[in-house]
């Protein structure tokens, strides 16, 4: 009988201990932030919430070299903030045992309203994209084992992992969830383009003329207020010889996808040079010069650009003041994006 009720007691203390620690794991939740008039994420936000723990825990992840082979290489290190988490003036990124990246690393902004991830559209999903530059020998060059274990000897991390996802273990899946917090908030929406859309502001005459002939010849293919459509094209930039990059026809195995590559947001594209898959274009009347002058076309050529853009120099003075509006100094100096204790560094603006 009294073995039978020291067996009880124990069964009802642990039950009592399993309670007490579910309910003290209590992370703060985050709203995400939608701006008016866009249309809903396609993230799923039921399978990962944004918590305060998460977030704060990936942005330690995102700034830690330790996601590297050698500890230089932090997922920051090809996205600086002030470039909108871009690489700033590097056509290819620096990696691992002093290598180059094979494509320029686009800018990391409104996550959370992508689909497809890399500039072919490799990867579909969020919480598996950091995989890829973890593990390439060209970037990280790191494995995820080695990365799990160093990450274990940080008792600082096991606090943080706790305090996001209620125990101590550190495996992929939360490394990658709490990755993808931290980069979903990395939203961009308060441009002067977005606060004359907001009636808080007002263009000047060179930028109303450049958005109006933006709206004529450019927004096809970079509808508001993403300024992508998110598809791949063939613009007509013949293949690099030494990278031999086919983009999205490397996923598909398509000759139809030959040399398509995503379509760029052109927000924040005034601090985000070089420009193209594998940066090319250093400014941005290298890009318009490609468009009226120096593009290549072939058969598989987007209909829209084939027969290349008529812009006259009148017309790229505009349209490059409409595109300054695009640059959102509150999201590249926001101090909650940045590691503890960092100083923002200034805003640069790339001339044409």
């Amino acid at each position: 009988m009294k073995k039978l009720f020291i067996i009880t007691f124990l069964v009802v203390l642990v039950t009592v201990f399993i309670s007490w620690t579910n309910y003290s794991f209590k992370p703060k939740p985050v709203k995400f932030f939608i701006p008016k008039e866009w249309p809903q994420p396609i993230y799923d936000f039921k399978r990962n919430p944004l918590t305060e723990e998460g977030i704060e825990l990936g942005k330690q992840l995102f700034y830690d070299g330790r996601l590297s082979k050698d500890g230089n290489f932090s997922c920051a290190s090809c996205h600086q903030q002030f470039a909108a988490f871009s690489t700033y003036e590097h056509n290819l990124s620096h990696g691992y045992n002093n290598s180059l990246t094979s494509r320029n690393a686009p800018a990391l902004q409104n996550l959370a309203w992508v689909k497809e991830f890399m500039q072919d559209g490799g990867i579909n999903h969020l919480d598996v994209q950091p995989i890829a530059p973890i593990t390439n020998e060209h970037e990280m060059g790191e494995n995820l084992d080695s990365v799990i274990a160093k990450l274990k000897t940080d008792a600082a991390y096991k606090k943080m992992f706790k305090a996001a996802f209620g125990n101590e273990e550190i495996n992929t899946q939360k490394i990658m969830k709490a990755l993808s917090q931290f980069m979903l908030t990395l939203v961009s929406a308060n441009s002067k383009y977005d606060k004359v859309m907001r009636g808080q502001a007002s263009f000047i005459l060179p930028e109303q003329l450049g958005y109006d002939i933006f709206k004529k010849k450019c927004s096809s293919c970079h509808p508001e207020p993403f300024f992508t459509d998110f598809s791949y094209r063939n613009i007509g930039m013949p293949v690099d010889d030494y990278l031999k990059d086919e983009g999205r026809k490397k996923i598909t195995g398509l000759a139809s996808d030959s040399l398509k590559f995503r379509v760029p947001s052109l927000r924040n594209v005034a601090v985000s040079a070089p420009y193209g898959h594998d940066g090319r274009f250093f400014s941005l009347y290298n890009v318009f010069e490609h468009y009226r002058k120096n593009m290549k076309p072939d058969k598989y050529t987007d209909s829209l650009v084939k027969n290349k853009l008529l812009l006259s120099n009148f017309e790229i003075g505009q349209l490059t003041a409409f595109l300054y509006t695009l640059t959102d100094s509150s999201f590249l100096r926001n101090p909650a994006l940045a590691p503890a204790g960092y100083e923002i560094t200034p805003i640069f603006i790339h001339n044409h």
